[in-house]
């Protein structure tokens, strides 16, 4: 498994709503092949800066099966104006585990 990684900043006046409208998109997640795992933290220090962690089975079913499809449109629609920087995506794996 690998996971997908964005770094959002948003308007911290407006994180309950971006926080309801990334809860309700979470189906959209869950229905997408090879996603197993989604969630959502927000940074303690700057309350603007939020890291999205989603597992999937391999890159291509995050940047083709999912990118590529209507659920992807329908997430952005949905958060998309929350965003008052371009997110900074990346895709990490586990190669430590100490515990």
């Amino acid at each position: 498994m690998i996971f997908e990684t964005a770094s959002l900043t948003i308007d911290p006046a407006r994180a309950e709503p971006f926080e309801a409208a990334v809860a309700a998109c979470a189906p959209l997640f869950q229905a997408a092949k090879g996603c197993r795992s989604m969630q959502l933290e927000r940074e303690i220090e700057d309350p603007s800066r939020y890291l999205l962690r989603i597992g999937w089975d391999s890159v291509e079913d995050h940047m083709i099966g999912f990118r590529e499809s209507e659920a992807f449109q329908q997430w952005r629609a949905a958060v998309g104006s929350f965003f008052v920087a371009a997110p900074v995506v990346g895709h990490h794996q586990i190669v430590v585990v100490g515990f």
